[in-house]
């Protein structure tokens, strides 16, 4: 199975559409129950064998949101090729971060 999109994780969870002129300003990745919906969905993956990841833009853009699925546990990050590099630097340091912090 594909890693589901950060985005459509968050138009499902927030039930918005980023599209949306009238809602698009609520339209956010960060928001608490989507990182609620990211941190729950990582430990029953693993509990039945399977990998746990997602794919999209703002990882590219926001390390604190790659930290955040980091922490997480998820297992995969996929990006756009061009954003490779940045992501796996913001990678890095939030598994040291985490490393430090254990």
């Amino acid at each position: 199975m594909a890693n589901p999109s950060c985005n459509d994780l968050t138009r499902l969870t927030l039930g918005v559409d980023r599209d949306s002129e009238a809602l698009a300003h609520v339209f956010d990745e960060r928001d608490p129950a989507v990182v609620r919906s990211i941190q729950t969905l990582a430990a029953p993956a693993h509990a039945a064998g399977r990998p746990a990841g997602v794919c999209g833009q703002r990882p590219s853009d926001d390390p604190a949101f790659t930290a955040i699925l980091v922490a997480a546990g998820l297992d995969s990050i996929s990006v756009a090729p061009d954003s490779f590099a940045a992501v796996a630097s913001h990678v890095a340091r939030a598994e040291a971060t985490l490393e430090t912090d254990a």
